[in-house]
């Protein structure tokens, strides 16, 4: 699958738009963390806790977009957005979206498995 940020792909031809796909997650943070950003807001520096959170909850919120993605059958995902939201109190959304497509020359599994290529 292919996952961009750009409203097209160099090279490759849209040939159909199968709609929005989106993932997310919703993360709490957790006393741990907050005792070391607490520490770490003294003397300044990397929140490494929070950055982590953070890696972890792009990379859930992606796969899940992507998966949303293999179900419509796309190639490939265009136009790709990230977001965040408080959800309550020490927790938030992260919000992934983008629009996923059809590519010229690209044969579906299905259609791979029809023809035996």
């Amino acid at each position: 699958m292919i996952v961009v940020n750009t409203e097209t792909i160099p090279g490759r031809e849209i040939t159909a738009v199968l709609g929005l796909v989106q993932g997310n997650t919703v993360r709490s943070k957790n006393v741990g963390r907050d005792i070391a950003a607490g520490f770490k807001n003294m003397v300044g520096g990397e929140l490494k806790g929070y950055t982590q959170l953070l890696v972890e909850s792009r990379r859930q919120s992606v796969e899940r977009m992507i998966s949303q993605g293999n179900e419509l059958g796309a190639d490939a995902i265009v136009n790709v957005r990230f977001t965040t939201s408080a959800v309550t109190s020490g927790a938030a959304e992260l919000y992934a979206y983008g629009t996923a497509v059809k590519l010229a020359g690209v044969e579906s599994p299905a259609m791979t498995e029809m023809t035996g290529a």
